[in-house]
């Protein structure tokens, strides 16, 4: 499956603490690099006593910078005008973020803090370290002041009585957050994804074969372009609201309370393959061996219901094998952009989709994160 480079042309520098997550580095270098990034290391002393310089060296294909020469590396990446758009510091210890919060500068990496925080270059700070040293007030007072700054610091997984290193995954959701430039800072984005599953009797359901995957992609890179993005689903992925849903009512309960609370969304993309019917439940289970008839009722349009009470600016989805008419009949009624796939691309990595809007269509295929990437940018175009 073709990944999307969202970080081509991007230079991080990854700075690391002494803390043991150091080990995770060289994982973190590798996801960063197949986004497509150019990745520096700058190390502590104490981190280098952790994981040796040369792995880093060796993950990132450049010299891990391990102390600050006359050649003024930090100024070279983070200061005014540097080669670097982000820096990253992963994993932090608590040490180092206190320095940080006192523009203390006494190793490689609170120099490049000091100097990139000055410079207003984009700062993520990846906290990990004991839990009762992360409670520690006045760790959570520098904290705060890091957040005032501007400074995005990701929350550690609490476990086994640790702050542990953030999920690779979620760091460089943030990395491609920082530099992608954020065109969807401060729209909301509502999504609905995955299948919906409709009870026949105590064991069986009536669902598709829908895997949330087109969904997933186009909620994830919401929130890479800076929106504040909520997704309704049967699943859980990092850095959005992940509002759980099993079934069309559960789903429509749960899109109508969150537009009810918040008043509305700017974007709503409906993806999810919400049930046209729910068949009427048996009390037990049905009895095998011998044939069954089960009534299904027609349930009512989602979709119809939120433009109707909250017109937002509206993707909708339409499984035809030929023709278009039904997808064109929902552009009359005012929808912007229809997406119109074959029901064989259900489930699977890839697809191909035609995008229909009032101006015409417009065929779209390849893996699932490379179209939501495309229709994020005609999306962007008609709001803009």
């Amino acid at each position: 499956m073709t990944t999307v480079q969202t970080l081509a042309g991007k230079e991080i520098v990854l700075a690391v603490t002494g803390s043991i997550a150091a080990v995770e580095c060289v994982r973190l270098i590798h996801a960063l690099r197949r986004k497509g990034a150019s990745v520096q290391v700058v190390m502590s002393g104490a981190a280098a006593g952790i994981v040796s310089p040369d792995a880093l060296t060796y993950a990132c294909g450049r010299p891990a910078i391990t102390r600050i020469s006359g050649m003024v590396e930090h100024v070279t990446f983070c200061g005014d005008g540097g080669s670097a758009g982000l820096l990253v510091i992963a994993p932090c210890t608590a040490n180092t973020i206190s320095k940080i919060a006192c523009a203390i500068d006494d190793t490689p990496v609170t120099t490049f803090a000091t100097t990139a925080i000055g410079s207003g270059m984009p700062v993520i700070i990846v906290p990990a370290m004991h839990h009762s040293m992360f409670r520690h007030p006045g760790l959570t007072e520098n904290i705060e002041r890091l957040e005032r700054w501007g400074i995005r610091i990701l929350s550690p997984r609490i476990e086994e009585g640790k702050a542990k290193i953030a999920d690779i995954d979620e760091i460089v959701l943030e990395a491609e957050r920082a530099v992608m430039g954020k065109p969807l800072a401060g729209k909301r984005v509502l999504i609905t994804s995955g299948p919906c599953r409709e009870k026949v009797d105590d064991v069986r359901i009536l669902t598709t074969r829908s895997s949330g995957m087109m969904g997933k992609e186009l909620a994830l890179q919401a929130f890479r372009l800076g929106a504040d993005v909520t997704i309704v689903h049967g699943d859980t992925i990092p850095c959005v609201t992940n509002i759980n849903a099993a079934s069309a009512g559960e789903m429509r309960d749960a899109v109508m309370n969150e537009l009810a609370i918040r008043g509305g969304t700017d974007i709503y993309i409906s993806a999810a393959a919400i049930s046209d019917f729910a068949p009427q439940q048996t009390q037990g289970k049905i009895r095998s061996g011998k044939p069954a008839t089960i009534p299904l009722t027609p349930l009512p349009k989602l979709l119809d219901e939120v433009m109707q009470e909250y017109s937002p600016f509206t993707v909708a989805f339409k499984i035809e094998q030929k023709p278009e008419a039904p997808a064109q009949a929902m552009l009359k009624k005012g929808i912007p952009v229809v997406l119109m796939n074959h029901p064989d691309t259900m489930g699977t990595s890839n697809g191909e989709y035609e995008l229909l809007t009032s101006h015409g269509s417009e065929k779209l295929s390849g893996s699932k994160e490379e179209i939501a990437n495309d229709i994020w940018k005609i999306i962007i175009g008609m709001i803009h």
